[in-house]
């Protein structure tokens, strides 16, 4: 709750401080705007629209000839008496021309053609008579005031005859360009800021549906197990993480990478004369550390390379048996200089963004999830758990924070079983050794007399 209402006040405030941006930019644009197009008459020219400009309704249309939406057949943008209405088939002008909304409402609407397109008997279409840059004649009839113009009624309207009354200025050529162009650029900027804001706060209020939908969803069902879309967003990983205290994701999103070493059958020999590096198998994985000893078959320099071209191990990856005795784990605590893997022992790359190489290696021990891969295990007499299946496991996910407090715990533990591990063995000597003594003493007896001992 606390987290969806603070997104709801940040949304809020958000769509405001947009709203107000929009509104402020459109402000300057017009204060701009009619700064420049306000001419004194001594210092330019002026005529009326009709002198200067051709104007001419365009055609009746039928409603249903007009598509909201551009297609392939209907692709012709089709203006009417507030703008682009929509789409139809065939066009019935062309050029760059500005466009006179004359019937409803919102007559006195001015807007801009370009290309071919279709006009409607509510639009008044400005040709331009050569005594205007197209663009600043747009800019000029925008900041027009045509209510002046509009016939009296209960549906007002502009003719063409009183739109060829309307007076405008027409300065030099150059100034008209200069003119343009600085309008054009800032109404770019307007434009920009017209579709990118009201875009910024749908965004926004999409995005809250989003994360206010997937938070009840998981409270109602008491899941967290994300899907394969959601997998690849951290944000969505974080939120789960920090409201539900975990979230479940198959290996494969948690991974860099899942590898396994080689087999010597069909790409080199064991224990050559010249082999002094270790090749690891599920025996010398031991107490989550690799351990070598007396029987651990020897690799040479060649077979050491060609097994690390295949596994990649370095420090921090995660070992795995996933053959025979399946689920021995072992943390790789320095990238291996000496010593590589045999297949079927698979080597796990955590992204550290998201898991911890320790908390992985202990999570791989937990009878839960150890429950999970071992139903997943395959074959006849040797089973085993195939790459695929180990990417598709399962598992849950807490923050790195709570991971590592985890790992603290169980290192701790780790150590303690370790201490009595090796402890209890050693006293168990002593005190064998100490049974042993005092059996020796008690059970041994020493002759009253010396020399033959009587019945």
């Amino acid at each position: 709750v606390r987290i969806l209402d603070n997104f709801t006040e940040l949304t809020a405030e958000l769509t405001a401080e947009l709203t107000a941006e929009l509104t402020a930019r459109k402000k300057q644009y017009s204060f701009y705007r009619n700064k420049l197009l306000s001419f004194k008459e001594e210092e330019t020219r002026v005529s009326k629209l009709g002198d200067v400009c051709d104007l001419k309704a365009g055609k009746a249309i039928s409603a249903i000839s007009i598509s909201d939406e551009q297609t392939e057949e209907f692709f012709v943008p089709c203006y009417g008496g507030n703008g682009l209405r929509g789409y139809v088939k065939e066009p019935n002008q062309s050029g760059d021309k500005s466009i006179i909304g004359r019937q409803g409402a919102l007559c006195g609407n001015v807007c801009y053609a370009t290309g071919e397109y279709y006009a409607t008997e509510h639009a008044v279409v400005v040709s331009n008579k050569g005594m205007f840059n197209d663009r600043f004649l747009f800019h000029l009839l925008v900041s027009k005031d045509l209510n002046q113009y509009k016939t009296a009624g209960a549906q007002p309207g502009l003719s063409v005859a009183r739109l060829n009354d309307v007076v405008v200025p027409v300065p030099r050529m150059e100034i008209q360009n200069r003119i343009a162009n600085v309008l054009d650029n800032f109404d770019a900027i307007c434009n920009d800021l017209n579709i990118g804001l009201p875009a910024e706060i749908k965004a926004r209020r999409k995005q809250y549906e989003y994360y206010r939908d997937l938070l009840l969803t998981f409270a109602e069902s008491g899941s967290t197990v994300l899907t394969d879309r959601q997998t690849d967003r951290h944000d969505v990983i974080c939120l789960l993480q920090y409201v539900f205290g975990y979230v479940e994701l198959p290996l494969e999103a948690i991974l860099v990478s899942l590898r396994t070493g080689l087999n010597p059958r069909k790409f080199f020999r064991l224990n050559t004369e010249d082999a002094e590096n270790y090749y690891v198998t599920i025996r010398e994985l031991q107490n989550n550390r690799v351990v070598f000893n007396d029987g651990t078959d020897r690799l040479n320099d060649e077979a050491l390379r060609l097994c690390n071209n295949r596994s990649n191990l370095e420090a921090g990856d995660v070992l795995f048996s996933g053959t025979g005795t399946i689920g021995e784990v072992a943390f790789v605590s320095e990238t291996p200089r000496n010593w590589n893997i045999k297949e079927g022992v698979y080597a796990l790359k955590p992204r550290k963004e998201m898991i911890s190489s320790k908390f992985l290696m202990y999570m791989l021990q937990s009878s839960n999830v150890r429950g999970k891969f071992l139903a997943k295990a395959e074959g006849g007499t040797v089973k085993s758990v195939s790459m695929k299946n180990l990417n598709n496991l399962i598992i849950p996910v807490p923050s790195l924070n709570d991971q590592e407090r985890i790992i603290g715990i169980l290192d701790r533990f780790d150590a303690l079983c370790n201490d009595l591990s090796s402890g209890l063995p050693a006293e168990m000597e002593a005190r064998q050794r100490q049974y042993e003594y005092y059996r020796d003493r008690l059970l041994t007896f020493k002759p009253l007399y010396k020399g033959k001992a009587e019945a």
